[in-house]
């Protein structure tokens, strides 16, 4: 299993280099990530814009910019699809998001004639590498679905499992997470939470184990889970899988983690034909690099399952 991005960044030199996409690359931060990302040998990347301020930014950052194939494509709008089309034609493995607004690239992704719809909805996964935790976290949805139905929660459910099995996680233990541990028929997420609960008992959900309603004292520390008489319930201090019941809560909790935790983190857009990397102008090199690792090791099962 890996534990940490080290271990990840390890298990991509085992796949095939894959190949990524970058649609309107004329970004700084991004173009670094690109060109760390091909040194580390976790990837080679196709870049979509305008051919002239990426080669003046490819040469402050010193990159040799004859190892990149460069698509010359001043409008943004068609620079995504471009890049998208790479992607859905088999050229590429991975998309990944440049210097445009995040509508229009999603706009890209959803096109029906070039894009990777799958015809089910999107929701974003986050990993997390956690000091005092022994083992990556899995995080749904804390950018993208902002309240997910049931339907929804299983899909975000059944996505992240995939992506923590690309990651060796075996039958990884989802907590399906609220403010309490027992159903309350006036707080909607408890009754949802059994329910997914009820779902992956009766094989609905298939590879993994499903847990809630769980606070997440209990979900990520036995000694809470202890203390609260909990320990018999499925998943008690070992979630690999933290499921939040809205956009809010996963968000809050995201943001409080970067900002006041020394942690690593990187991030996926999931229920798409490919792995789809859609990180913030104000994510670091660090978190672009760990997206682009990411999406490669989720690319690889993907090819694996086909």
């Amino acid at each position: 299993m890996t534990k940490d991005f080290e271990g990840l960044l390890s298990k991509v030199n085992e796949c095939e280099t894959k190949k990524l996409a970058v649609a309107v690359a004329q970004d700084r931060p991004v173009l670094e990530a690109v060109k760390i990302a091909k040194e580390r040998k976790i990837a080679d990347a196709i870049l979509v814009g305008d051919e002239d301020q990426i080669r003046a930014i490819g040469a402050e950052i010193g990159m040799n910019m004859d190892d990149y194939k460069i698509i010359d494509e001043k409008d943004v709008v068609e620079a995504s699809l471009k890049a998208v089309k790479l992607v859905h034609d088999g050229e590429a493995d991975m998309y990944m998001k440049g210097i445009l607004p995040t509508g229009t690239f999603l706009k890209s992704v959803l096109n029906k004639e070039v894009g990777l719809r799958t015809g089910k909805p999107l929701s974003h996964v986050c990993v997390f590498e956690i000091p005092g935790i022994d083992r990556l976290l899995f995080l749904t949805d804390v950018a993208f679905m902002p309240y997910p139905t049931l339907e929804e929660k299983k899909c975000m459910i059944e996505y992240t499992v995939d992506v923590a099995k690309a990651c060796g996680v075996d039958n990884p233990k989802v907590a399906v997470l609220a403010a309490l541990e027992t159903v309350n028929e006036k707080m909607p997420c408890t009754v949802d939470a059994a329910e997914l609960s009820r779902m992956q008992e009766a094989g609905e959900i298939k590879d993994c184990i499903v847990e809630g309603p769980l606070s997440m004292d209990i979900a990520l520390y036995r000694e809470a889970a202890e203390e609260k008489g909990a320990l018999s319930r499925k998943v008690a201090g070992d979630a690999d899988i933290l499921v939040f019941p809205d956009i809010h809560a996963g968000n809050l909790v995201y943001k409080t983690m970067v900002h006041m935790v020394p942690c690593k983190n990187g991030n996926i857009l999931t229920g798409t034909q490919a792995p789809v990397i859609l990180t913030s102008r104000s994510d670091s090199v660090e978190v672009k690099i760990n997206s682009i690792a990411l999406a490669a090791v989720v690319a690889e099962q993907m090819k694996k399952n086909k």
